[in-house]
Order: C-alpha cells, then sequence, then structure tokens
C-alpha cells in the first residue's frame, strides 16, 4: 500500500454526534490511518456540549487537545498520524486536487453543511475539501443527524448520492442487542469503516451472531 493511501479528511460540523466523530478517530488512528482533522466552530461547541471539551480555535492547540483527549481513552498518536487544518488554510493539502487525501468522511454532517457540498460551495475549508474529493472522483462519506428531514434535506441528499457520495444517516440498528450507548456508536463506527474498507471488530455481521 502507497503512503498516501493511508490518508482521510474527517471532518465535523455542527450536527449533534461527537461521540461518533471520537470513536471514528480514534478507531482510523489505530489502523495507522493518517488523519487530517477539519472542525467547524459550530462543530467545536457541539464538542462542549456532548463531551464538554472546550476545543481552542487556534489549530495547533486544538491538535494537542484531540491528542490529549485520545491519548485518555489509550490511544497512542504517532507524530503528524493526526493533523489538524483551520477552516481557512488554504494551502493545507485538502485544498487541493493534487494534493489531498481520496477519502474523506464528515461526520456528523449537518443540513448546513449537506446544502453546501450539494450546492458546491467553498467558503470553508471543509466545504472545499469535499469539493476537492467530489472533482477528483474519490470517496465522500456524509453522515447526517437530523429528524425530521425536510424536501430541501431530501433533495440534497439525493442530489449527492446521484454524483457517487454515500448519505449514511446516523441511524445505529438494534439487532446486535446493544446495551450501552457505546454500542450504539460502534454501530454506526463499524458501518463507516465497512464503507472506507477497513477492518473493524467492534460488530459482529448480520447472519454471524456475536464473536
Amino acid at each position: 500500500m502507497r503512503s498516501e493511501d493511508n490518508r482521510i479528511t474527517v471532518a465535523i460540523t455542527g450536527a449533534s454526534g461527537a461521540p461518533y466523530a471520537i470513536r471514528l478517530i480514534e478507531c482510523l488512528l489505530q489502523q495507522k490511518q493518517q488523519v487530517y482533522l477539519l472542525v467547524s466552530s459550530a462543530a467545536r461547541v457541539v464538542m462542549a456540549t456532548e463531551h464538554n471539551v472546550s476545543l481552542s480555535a487556534a489549530p495547533e492547540k486544538m491538535q494537542q487537545q484531540w491528542v490529549e483527549l485520545l491519548e485518555k481513552r489509550g490511544v497512542e498518536v504517532v507524530s503528524n498520524q493526526l493533523q489538524v487544518f483551520g477552516k481557512e488554510e488554504w494551502f493545507s493539502p485538502v485544498a487541493s486536487g493534487s494534493a489531498a487525501p481520496k477519502r474523506m468522511i464528515i461526520c456528523p454532517c449537518s443540513t448546513s453543511t449537506l446544502s453546501s457540498v450539494a450546492l458546491g460551495s467553498s467558503n470553508t475549508l471543509i466545504e472545499r475539501a469535499a469539493d476537492v474529493v467530489l472533482k477528483e472522483r474519490g470517496q465522500l462519506i456524509l453522515v447526517p443527524r437530523e429528524t425530521p428531514l425536510s424536501a430541501i434535506h431530501l433533495r440534497h441528499m439525493l442530489q449527492l448520492s446521484e454524483q457517487g457520495v454515500t448519505v449514511m444517516p446516523a441511524a445505529p440498528g438494534f439487532y446486535h442487542q446493544p446495551e450501552t450507548i457505546d454500542d450504539l456508536i460502534d454501530f454506526m463506527v463499524a458501518r463507516m469503516l465497512d464503507h472506507l474498507g477497513l477492518e473493524q471488530s467492534l460488530m459482529h455481521r448480520w447472519g454471524y451472531g456475536k464473536e
């Protein structure tokens, strides 16, 4: 596997679902993926609300906060394996088709971000990074968490799906008989890892029973 094949852009936006993002990043790093992390201003508010983590607006400081958070969860972060970029760092690799990873996941994905990606906006680095993955025919996964969905939301989802985007609402199943909130989180993260082509043992597959 070429080194660049290990790279993936992860964006966190202002929808509810910070625990999904944290668990996803944890699993990606454990599988030796190089994560380029983008966090919107609204996502920082959600992180503080749902996980009691007050992230700095400064990328360097935020990166250190993420490393500390992950290490507390037992994840070793090697040098440069996790890189945080600010919302207007236009010279970052994710802003150009000549350098950006071919894979990107927005988790959770707000309906505002969903709309911007569907319309091809590039007002923030998250929007630009998604636009780059689309134009370069890469893999883009969106994990919206909103209910109910309006006709506008549904149209945007259909439009993106027709462009090859995987729209994966944060809607965990129950056939694995979850006992904790973490079990529900792992259900969704397992599906994300499946679609990224990465191994996972978070959840047994349908028909195979619990391991």
